[in-house]
């Protein structure tokens, strides 16, 4: 277990500074890719379905039920667990077997979580939340379930999987004890959980991004897709959805897996741009954008239209030079509802069997106003990570610190 003296320290050895910010892609990967830079050679057709494609095309536009200031509350209406067997007065011992915090996105998520659970806490709905972190190893992660369960004193489970496929089975054990299971982030391969709670995914990523390049540029254009590595279902499901849609209006779109390195995400567009002109810069995740823009400045190129993150260095780097961009999102706010599920599952209420929560991308209209909700944040901070009205804020998140 994880205590707070441990978290800080393990959260300060993510870092190469005193903030926790460091590279990575969303959904717990380690952005580490071996080899460095290539040109992209996976075609991620073992992830592609259309059909799910087709699902989160239409949730993009679906009406979510809840109230829209507390969107990481909200969720598509469809079927609902009964959760009041499991109805208590007493404070529940949660146990969180987490993939990790090895990048920006969880890190910014994991200080959320903690700040959620503090005001629980406080009310009595949970006792403490045990939590181990796999640090983004599958064996890891199942021993630190198989833990979880033969020390059988958790309340319920909160799992936010390393892979899909690996941590499957831990998953189906976990469900056999009869306790609630939460899973959040990435899926795995059965329905056994209480909840399964996510944003839409990366088909409507995909198909935000690529839609949003294709009316910006013309027939013909061309596109640098920077992917951070294969083998990943959030990121492959992203580029699935957009390339189709390159191919479909006559982009021509090259991708290159990149490792999330700054210096080869530059040496990538250099070598590009020396070859001819690149009128747009896709991402899969958005912590190495100012790099890709900095590219077309030591070239004195014309700006991209461009798709980042909600990642703060993107948004300012968006700002500050008034390239065309968007910002994508995988909400970060999505780590508060496993812990607000917990409060309801202690109240014997109905949740979402599958609880799929908003995912909307931040526009160059709304840019202004997420600059100015998060002042004072950090260039590894996400802007939608929903925590404004819990305990510490702004502190917390500015020092990059567990409290």
């Amino acid at each position: 277990m994880l205590g707070t003296v441990a978290l800080v320290a393990a959260l300060a050895a993510c870092s190469t500074d005193d903030s926790i910010d460091d590279t990575g892609a969303e959904g717990g990967e380690s952005a580490a890719a071996e080899g460095g830079a290539e040109e992209a050679e996976s075609d991620g057709s073992e992830f592609f379905s259309q059909a799910d494609m087709d699902e989160q095309d239409e949730q993009r536009s679906a009406t979510f039920e809840g109230d829209e200031a507390t969107p990481w509350l909200q969720y598509i209406d469809g079927p609902m667990t009964d959760t009041s067997e499991f109805a208590t007065d007493q404070p529940m011992k949660t146990c969180f077997a987490n993939a990790s915090i090895s990048n920006p996105w969880r890190q910014t998520g994991w200080i959320t979580m903690n700040q959620q659970l503090e005001q629980l806490q406080e009310e009595g709905v949970i006792s403490e939340m045990e939590t181990r972190d796999a640090e983004d190893n599958d064996d890891t992660q199942i021993a630190d379930i198989d833990y979880f369960i033969s020390e059988g004193n958790c309340d319920v489970f909160i799992i936010s999987p390393n892979s899909t496929a690996a941590i499957t089975p831990a998953v189906e054990r976990a469900c056999e004890t009869g306790k609630p299971v939460i899973v959040f982030d990435r899926g795995v391969q059965t329905d056994c959980a209480t909840t399964f709670i996510h944003p839409i995914g990366g088909y409507a990523w995909g198909i935000d991004t690529a839609e949003f390049l294709v009316d910006n540029l013309e027939e013909g254009d061309k596109v640098v897709a920077l992917r951070i590595l294969p083998g990943v279902d959030v990121l492959e499901t992203r580029w699935g959805a957009a390339e189709q849609i390159f191919e479909e209006n006559g982009i021509e779109a090259v991708d290159y897996f990149t490792g999330a390195d700054p210096a080869e995400i530059k040496k990538i567009l250099t070598d590009e741009l020396t070859q001819g002109e690149v009128q747009g810069v896709w991402m899969d995740a958005g912590d190495g954008a100012v790099a890709a823009i900095e590219a077309f400045e030591d070239q004195g190129m014309d700006y991209p239209v461009m798709t980042g993150e909600d990642e703060m260095s993107f948004l300012r780097k968006w700002e500050e030079t008034g390239l065309t961009g968007l910002a994508p999102v995988y909400s970060n706010f999505q780590w508060r509802t496993p812990l607000l599920a917990v409060q309801k599952i202690a109240a014997g209420e109905e949740i979402p069997t599958e609880w799929v929560l908003p995912q909307t991308p931040i526009t160059e209209e709304e840019r202004g106003d997420y600059l100015e909700a998060n002042d004072g944040m950090p260039d590894g901070h996400y802007a939608k990570f929903g925590g404004e009205d819990l305990p510490g804020y702004p502190d917390v998140w500015q020092e990059r610190i567990i409290p």
